[in-house]
């Protein structure tokens, strides 16, 4: 399992603080909704991806006393990440973007950190489909739990990534063993909901109801003092240095979120949580 997702999920970091309410109430079970959309040709000529370097999640790292593991160097093979994604669900065919919306499943929602005592029902959300380049080239199919009130919203908005060809590694839902994994400061897994409340507070985080994303972490690290979130991203502090899956202040993933009325973690001060897309500001 991914030892980044432990810990910022374990820690409940300032950038996923609880929303000033809860959701609307969510819309009455539909039949799912399928969006399909022609990805443009890509530009330049891709290349195969060689064989991946680097095992995620193989080597867990020493704890500091505040509980994250040590903050060290990025590894070369990670300095200019490309590592392959792995298929979960079948590709889309034809080199076009899809998407659906569902109510989440018996077994997904088992899989989830959903439980009874999270602040938001399972009817309360929704069961994503959505296409994605992969940093391989090569175009994937991730899953994601939403709010149900958002769900139409972060389709359009990953519609749109996908059209940019932005690259994202992985999109998969966040397992309850993953919350107690040890850290490796490798992850870099693209999700949204996960059932948590801040750290030391009694209040839910905006993931606990399914409205954030943390999109590409190892990327667009999450920094306050000497912490950096990964703990291997440090590389990716440098953001004169552009590489695939960056998020940057005005580009064309700030603009989609911004156009749902999301805003940015890249653009706080204290902490600066590049990965944290969030619909209420926290």
């Amino acid at each position: 399992m991914r030892g980044i997702v432990a810990l910022l999920l374990a820690l409940g970091l300032v950038a996923c603080g609880a929303p000033p309410g809860p959701p609307p109430p969510p819309p009455a079970p539909s039949p799912p909704v399928t969006t399909t959309t022609t990805a443009p040709p890509a530009s330049g000529t891709t290349t195969s991806a060689a064989p991946p370097s680097w095992q995620v999640g193989a080597t867990p790292l020493p704890r500091r006393p505040d509980g994250f593991g040590e903050i060290r160097p990025t590894p070369a093979a990670l300095r200019d990440r490309r590592l392959p994604s792995q298929d979960f669900l079948p590709p889309p065919a034809g080199g076009r973007y899809a998407s659906t919306i569902a109510p989440v499943p018996p077994d997904v929602l088992a899989r989830s950190t959903w439980q009874s005592a999270c602040p938001v029902p399972a009817s309360a959300l929704r069961y994503l489909t959505m296409s994605f380049w992969g940093f391989d080239g090569r175009a994937h199919t991730g899953e994601m739990l939403v709010n149900a009130s958002v769900a139409g919203d972060v389709t359009r908005v990953f519609g749109q990534l996908f059209q940019a060809r932005f690259a994202i590694e992985e999109m998969r839902v966040t397992s309850p063993a993953e919350l107690d994994a040890p850290p490796t400061g490798d992850g870099n897994n693209t999700s949204a909901f996960v059932c948590r409340p801040v750290r030391g507070q009694t209040n839910w985080s905006a993931h606990a109801y399914g409205l954030a994303i943390d999109l590409d972490p190892f990327c667009n690290p999450y920094t306050k003092g000497d912490l950096v979130l990964p703990e291997l991203s440090s590389a990716y502090l440098d953001r004169s240095w552009v590489r695939p899956g960056m998020v940057e202040p005005g580009d064309a993933t700030v603009r989609a979120f911004a156009a749902i009325g999301w805003s940015w973690g890249g653009a706080w001060r204290e902490p600066t949580d590049r990965m944290h897309f969030t619909a209420t500001g926290g």
